[in-house]
């Protein structure tokens, strides 16, 4: 049975960009990511949204607003991770690069999925529209293997959706620059993404793609 770790991550959004942290060490190191980390005991899962967000990045927000709640399972691990999703519209202070990220602005339109973790290109475009979701990701040697359920939610409640569930790889091609292009049915539109921009996922048929 799978034990879960309750952690965080905060999206500071402003018009136009997003900020993105590299992470420099750990888990994850090496890949593009908002800014969170464990819930300490004792803390409140916002709480500990803002002091990961200060320790990692410097910046202090008044407001957070909860988006999203994901839940990524790891095969071959006992731990199941918990992830409560924050986004920030205002900052208060300057990005500062610290022990664990080192932040970076990006255009809305320059997001670096391909340096992301590949769960990311599913829910960021949410994320951007404002648009609460959930979802529940499987990985295997650091790739996505399987989408359970990821999609827009009136509350951030999880339901588990097996018969939706496909392998990625079953699907997985070469294209013409060296990218794997993954087709999940899950949400998105029937139109072939541009690799070079942010696909836009509309919440209205069971079909997207991906590049990893």
């Amino acid at each position: 049975m799978l034990t879960s770790k309750l952690l965080t991550l905060v999206l500071v959004v402003q018009p136009g960009r997003v900020l993105l942290g590299m992470k420099k060490r750990g888990f994850g190191a090496g890949k593009w990511n908002g800014f969170g980390g464990k819930v300490q005991p004792g803390e409140t899962i916002e709480e500990a949204a803002r002091r990961e967000l200060q320790e990692e990045s410097g910046l202090t927000v008044d407001v957070l607003d909860k988006i999203g709640n994901i839940k990524f399972e790891f095969v071959g691990e006992t731990e199941m991770l918990d992830v409560h999703i924050f986004r920030a519209d205002k900052y208060n202070g300057e990005p500062t690069e610290s022990e664990e990220m080192r932040p970076q602005w990006f255009d809305c339109d320059k997001i670096p999925f391909s340096q992301m973790w590949a769960d990311d290109v599913l829910w960021f475009p949410l994320m951007l529209q404002k648009k609460k979701f959930v979802g529940y990701f499987k990985f295997q040697d650091w790739r996505l293997q399987s989408v359970i359920t990821a999609k827009e939610t009136a509350e951030l409640r999880l339901e588990f959706i097996p018969h939706i569930t496909h392998l990625i790889r079953k699907t997985e091609r070469k294209t013409k620059k060296g990218l794997s292009l993954c087709k999940i049915c899950i949400f998105g539109t029937k139109k072939k993404p541009n690799p070079k921009i942010q696909p836009d996922l509309n919440i209205t048929k069971r079909q997207t793609y991906m590049y990893i």
